[in-house]
């Protein structure tokens, strides 16, 4: 599968001292920092904060949290206070931390830091410096399997009669930016959904609208954005968003939701269907164990199935009979290489299949597109960097507003 690429102050502050653990070495003198841009209010943010408390405790190492710390020279200063508590390793859990972590990392060349979703550590020549991320996209290839098992089910018991949007059967995506990271999320959600609907259902194609909010975290914007789509004829909503606003919007109105980085179950016990998130348990273990052991840690790395850093939740009541079997299924044929996630002949753009595509992988100022990334029919994703970098535009798929950009 994939592989490992190139081996103001926070509003809030938790500090955990965690002791020593026997058969740890030298962990109970290690200290780790965490910079997180908002608190456990953010799915994506808790999802962050629980794996590294986890990670910590199994380490038996001291952990110091900043939460609430913004994409602004606050992040640079977080860290640099962090260092001044004497913390061995930081990381930092949201895109644009990266160039103000990399400054920190710069100045601070015996303290190690990492950085999720970013895009500079395997160019940037820092030996103190690394990117992690995982193949979310599976996982939310195979949440798109859990949404298509629900929309034949739905079919099969005449739900979508009077539904269709141009005989289609139409579903709605709340996402955050138009980054290539929503981009790949909603794209591979779209295909997960498309594989199933395709094989079961004759005469409606499956389309999907896509609404943009300009902000990882607006409840208001994430809730206004799922009504947009319900009204506009979308019968099932996923999202790449943080909050509960789109999930909420979905059980007031009844339609089945795909959350993402955590269950939504108990919030919306009616509509909740899965969701996908990633893991950061195994990375937060390994980067410990390589700052306690004096190894390396890996320039960029990028999680996957395997490693358990892509998971599903446990099904919502509102999931379809035998979708978890479905489930298992696909994952199995992910995990063998037997089918891969964007396999150009799969889908098409403008009415054409992909042979040949260049991507920004070494992300520079121009976003120049260096890297050619369709090898044997397949766009290979987060194969050249961990960080998503599929931007592709495909058929079937409508941008409602694409007004948040880079």
């Amino acid at each position: 599968m994939k592989k490992l690429v190139a081996l103001g102050l926070a509003a809030a502050v938790a500090v955990a001292g965690l002791g020593a653990f026997a058969g740890c070495g030298g962990s109970d003198e290690i200290t780790v920092g965490l910079i997180a841009l908002h608190d456990s209010s953010s799915t994506y943010d808790k999802n962050f904060i629980d794996a590294m408390e986890e990670a910590c405790e199994n380490k038996g190492v001291r952990l110091i949290t900043k939460t609430g710390v913004p994409e602004t020279n606050e992040c640079y200063a977080a860290a640099v206070d962090l260092v001044d508590q004497g913390c061995d390793v930081i990381f930092a859990d949201s895109f644009n931390h990266e160039s103000f972590v990399l400054q920190a990392a710069r100045e601070f060349p015996d303290v190690q830091f990492c950085h999720a979703t970013g895009t500079q550590a395997h160019t940037a020549g820092v030996a103190n410096f690394h990117n992690a991320f995982a193949s979310i996209y599976e996982g939310r290839y195979l949440a798109g399997v859990a949404a298509g098992m629900k929309l034949v089910e739905m079919y099969e018991d005449g739900e979508l009669e009077g539904k269709y949007v141009d005989g289609n059967i139409k579903i709605g995506y709340v996402g955050a930016y138009t980054y290539a990271e929503v981009i790949s999320g909603y794209t591979s959600f779209y295909l997960g959904a498309k594989s199933v609907v395709d094989a079961e259902i004759e005469g409606h194609d499956l389309v999907m609208d896509v609404q943009f909010t300009g902000s990882w975290y607006d409840e208001v914007a994430e809730r206004n954005a799922a009504n947009t789509l319900i009204q506009g004829g979308a019968v099932l909503i996923s999202q790449h968003a943080d909050s509960m606003g789109a999930p909420s919007a979905c059980e007031t109105a009844g339609v089945p939701n795909v959350s993402y980085n955590g269950s939504t179950a108990a919030s919306c016990p009616n509509t909740f269907i899965v969701s996908s998130r990633i893991d950061w348990v195994p990375y937060f273990e390994y980067m410990i164990d390589c700052v306690i052991n004096g190894e390396e840690i890996a320039t960029d790395w990028c999680g996957t199935l395997e490693t358990g850093s892509v998971v599903l939740t446990e099904l919502g009541n509102a999931a379809a009979a035998g979708t978890q079997e479905k489930i298992n299924e696909v994952q199995a044929q992910l995990e063998a290489g037997t089918l891969s996630v964007f396999d150009c002949s799969k889908f098409t753009v403008n009415g054409q299949t992909l042979t040949s595509y260049m991507a920004d992988v070494n992300t520079d100022a121009n976003y120049e597109k260096d890297t050619q990334v369709i090898k044997n029919g397949v766009f290979e994703e987060s194969v050249y960097r961990s960080a998503p970098y599929f931007d592709v535009q495909i058929d079937g798929i409508t941008l409602l507003n694409a007004a948040y950009g880079d």
